[in-house]
């Protein structure tokens, strides 16, 4: 399942430190550690996998089992603008924006294999004729 969130005003270069950290991880767990990250992106990031994960349930996916496949921050707009400097002139300075797109996956549970078994020898016994006097 896809969610996209397009022009957040913040450099990509710092919103891809939170992206790496929740990549390939299942959402519980994504979300958890989302909740307690001390960096900015953190906050718009869970507010995407949980639009992603009510978007898995309106197509009827168990949400236990997804997990992160990809979450892509790319380069949004740059804003420029003009900061006042010495003996009157001007530095550029460059407001940009990331664009975030996340999948999920749903992760396939493997089938525990047993051992194999034994196998069972089976004893032909042959009935013995019984006869009529």
């Amino acid at each position: 399942m896809k969610a996209f969130f397009k022009n957040y005003r913040q450099a990509p270069r710092k919103v891809r430190l939170v992206a790496s950290l929740v990549k390939g991880k299942n959402v519980g767990q994504a979300i958890v550690e989302l909740d307690f990250l001390a960096k900015r992106a953190g906050l718009p990031i869970k507010k995407l996998l949980l639009s992603a994960v009510a978007n898995a349930k309106n197509m009827g996916l168990d949400t236990e089992n997804l997990f992160i496949k990809e979450l892509r921050v790319d380069k949004g707009i740059v804003m420029k603008r003009m900061m006042p400097a010495a003996m009157g002139t001007g530095h550029r300075i460059n407001k940009r924006t990331s664009h975030l797109n996340l999948l999920l996956a749903e992760r396939v549970m493997p089938v525990k294999k047993s051992a194999p078994k034994a196998e069972k020898k089976i004893k032909i016994v042959k009935a013995k004729e019984v006869v009529k006097k």
